[in-house]
């Protein structure tokens, strides 16, 4: 009897070709009871680092047991293969290309998923097995073999010193917040409750960190850990990276007192 799962679904697929409704269709034809819902289909083509921060931020608000399909980057290359895991509670399928190790870092037990050598859309065939094998409550050992080693990325991670933490920004959202690659928790181990200044383009530095948007007067700048824990540069009511000509892979940095 098959089970009814939520299916998360993001992908560099868009909305103008048929992709995305096929992606649909193929799960729904595995398990007619399904329950999709669409992440995004706006991930910029190929962009694995977008893809990690954005079901990095969304998959914890979902349930335990949602199955998560990041369909971006799928290269078809004779040696390409999918992978599907479990960590927290959720499982994860997603082409070997680095976006699952952005996402956890070392992974040490992933599955491969089956595909046939002669597909011509492998992406939605691996994941069409996946959510076929999961909604029958098998187990991961019985899925297929074991991945011994995934293609790792650590582009996420900032540089830090004593006093400094150097990252980038990562993402510009839709409302032109600048997202950083600076944790919460890696702000509060270097700082340890410092003054501090965020330095960032040709801009004078922030130097107080926000609890929210409305901290300042609007068209004022500030900064602060948003939801999903990452620093970010923001304007009250306004559009940061617009008036500070910010973009994807500008530097900043966060230098406190000592």
């Amino acid at each position: 009897m098959l089970t009814s799962p939520i299916v998360s679904l993001t992908t560099d697929f868009g909305l103008k070709d048929y992709y995305t409704g096929a992606l649909k269709g193929a799960l729904l034809n595995v398990n007619p009871t399904v329950r999709l819902v669409d992440i995004s289909h706006a991930i910029r083509p190929f962009d694995i680092v977008q893809a990690a921060l954005t079901v990095q931020h969304a998959y914890p608000y979902f349930p335990a047991g949602t199955i998560h399909l990041i369909g971006v980057n799928c290269a078809y290359a004779p040696d390409a293969r999918f992978v599907l895991l479990s960590l927290e509670g959720h499982f994860f399928a997603a082409p070997d290309n680095g976006v699952l190790t952005l996402m956890f870092g070392s992974i040490s037990d992933a599955r491969v998923l089956p595909v046939r050598a002669e597909s011509r859309f492998p992406v939605i065939e691996a994941f069409a097995n996946a959510v076929s094998h999961l909604s029958k409550g098998q187990s991961l050992e019985m899925l297929g073999q074991r991945a011994e080693s995934l293609t790792e990325r650590i582009g996420l991670r900032p540089v830090t010193t004593r006093s400094r933490i150097r990252g980038t920004i990562v993402h510009i959202d839709n409302f032109e917040n600048a997202h950083v690659n600076i944790r919460q928790d890696t702000f509060e181990r270097i700082g340890r409750g410092r003054p501090f200044s965020l330095f960032f383009k040709r801009h004078d530095p922030i130097t107080r960190l926000s609890g929210g948007y409305a901290d300042v007067p609007v068209g004022e700048p500030l900064c602060l850990f948003n939801s999903a824990g990452y620093l970010e540069i923001a304007v009250n009511m306004g559009r940061a990276a617009t008036l500070f000509g910010l973009k994807e892979e500008d530097v900043v940095e966060v230098v406190f007192e000592d």
